[in-house]
């Protein structure tokens, strides 16, 4: 079991370029356990942790509803956003400046073969992250990733998930509000669930921005805790 990810920072890049990146990263681990199994060797698969902030995009899951975009063609490109519908779990969500976004791609068997837990831990990482900010974040039953005053007329969501796996191999992953322009979620209806409000940790707190290397700082001590690895 090889408990060692290789952690990439990969700054302000575009979501088609990262998508590509991703993809070839997930290819070369499932390659990896079909050799393995086909010739009865044991080579060590790598695990990656790929960290990304994006220009604004609207990404729809394979389940997704595309309803749920609210905007035409000739209105996206006026508000300077792409649109791309994808192989990820999950409904409609938006990528943008200001939002810490994680890309784990894991062989679980490294670590756990149980999607359910995966998405739990994922969701715990965020939860640990923002209590350090004095908020307390919480699962909303039924819904990936993480909320703020579930079970209240105000719950708003901090934080989508929507993640793919084969073989136990993972891609796609979090995406974290720090100081997100809101703006841009009054153009669909969020993961699909009408009705509910979503929010940036910055509004939260209060303040006009707070660094997203802190909070990312954060975010990977907890990631690496949690799933007992070592991110380098």
């Amino acid at each position: 079991m090889n408990k060692q990810i290789n952690l990439q920072n990969l700054g302000y890049r575009d979501y088609k370029e990262t998508w590509d990146y991703q993809e070839s990263l997930f290819k070369e681990i499932l390659e990896l356990k079909i050799k393995n199994r086909r010739q009865n060797l044991n080579e060590i698969t790598p695990n990656y942790l790929l960290m990304v902030e994006h220009p604004h995009v609207y990404t729809l899951g394979k389940s997704g509803n595309i309803k749920n975009l609210l905007i035409s063609e000739a209105e996206l490109e006026k508000r300077q956003a792409k649109y791309y519908k994808i192989n990820r779990g999950g409904d409609i969500t938006y990528h943008g400046p200001g939002q810490l976004v994680g890309y784990p791609i894991l062989d679980l068997d490294n670590f756990f073969t149980d999607i359910h837990k995966y998405l739990r831990f994922l969701e715990e990482c965020i939860i640990l992250t923002l209590t350090e900010y004095g908020l307390k974040a919480e699962r909303s039953p039924g819904e990936t990733g993480v909320w703020l005053d579930v079970g209240t007329p105000f719950a708003r969501k901090i934080c989508a998930m929507g993640v793919r796996a084969s073989r136990w191999v993972t891609m796609h992953g979090f995406a974290l509000n720090v100081n997100a322009d809101l703006g841009y979620f009054d153009h669909i209806i969020p993961c699909g669930i009408e009705g509910k409000a979503v929010t940036s940790l910055n509004v939260e707190l209060g303040k006009k921005e707070i660094l997203l290397a802190e909070v990312q700082e954060k975010v990977l001590k907890h990631f690496g805790e949690l799933f007992e690895a070592e991110l380098n």
